[in-house]
């Protein structure tokens, strides 16, 4: 634990990585693979919380060059990287989640373990994880972590639907969808002001530090602030998102697609 909060001033909402992301959504995976090498992505790499992020968006470049270039494998580095492979790392990333009850995460990685398997069009092996995901976001109502990941996700909440899983949930995803829920993209996030006074770096830090098991002196701790200071950028944070709670302030943010 001391070594977590020795390091100063840690980015644990990389602006490069979400930039992949948007790389990543909009097909431009040429830029997605020159930004996981300069960052010297793997999936032998180590795991560490602070980069958790840049590894979910590796994976998400994994997954999309798959479907690029199936039928079987992809080329990386001339070594050959398959489902198999994905899916190993994935398992990781989510038992690193689950031991520090990052739910947040542990839910999208269990929505990236469906979609790997649905790009291999293993329908059947992705309905466990798909599964899962779905209990665990259906108390938060979350809409938008399933919706903006698009036509294949639909596919996958119709097979969900076939096997009655999560039913009256995955209906209500399944009219989002519908609706245009999801049509928001990273991109659209990125560029486009979703709040009256967008959050600045700092506290986009702190927000990423809120959905967290950590309590409020150990995100002050890790971010080398006072507690006081930390509460002002908490009490900017709420103001911001109209929210009263940490709690609420994440759901927002996710409605947001800032988490």
């Amino acid at each position: 634990v001391c070594l977590f909060f020795s390091r100063p001033n840690p980015n644990v909402l990389p602006i490069a990585a979400l930039r992949a992301q948007v790389w990543i959504r909009t097909g431009q995976l040429t830029a997605a693979r020159t930004w996981a090498k300069s960052q010297n992505l793997s999936l032998g790499a180590p795991l560490s919380y602070l980069r958790e992020f840049e590894h979910i968006t590796f994976v998400r470049l994994l997954i999309a060059e798959y479907r690029q270039n199936k039928p079987e494998t992809i080329e990386k580095n001339n070594e050959q990287t398959s489902i198999h492979e994905i899916l190993e790392f994935l398992e990781r990333l989510l038992t690193a989640a689950r031991s520090a009850k990052r739910i947040g995460s542990e839910i999208e990685i269990l929505i990236l373990q469906a979609l790997a398997h649905h790009a291999e069009e293993n329908l059947l092996d992705a309905l466990p994880p798909l599964q899962q995901a779905l209990r665990l976001a259906e108390p938060e109502g979350f809409v938008r972590l399933f919706v903006e990941e698009g036509p294949p996700m639909e596919i996958l909440l119709q097979e969900a639907a076939k096997h009655e899983i999560s039913l009256g949930y995955v209906r209500d995803l399944q009219s989002a969808f519908v609706k245009g829920e999801g049509k928001a993209s990273t991109h659209q996030r990125l560029d486009e002001p979703l709040l009256d006074e967008p959050l600045s770096d700092r506290e986009l830090e702190v927000l990423r530090l809120l959905n967290t098991e950590l309590s409020g002196p150990e995100i002050a701790r890790h971010l080398i602030v006072s507690l006081n200071t930390l509460r002002t950028h908490t009490k900017h944070i709420y103001s911001k998102l109209d929210v009263n709670s940490r709690r609420a302030a994440v759901r927002r943010a996710r409605d947001l697609g800032l988490l």
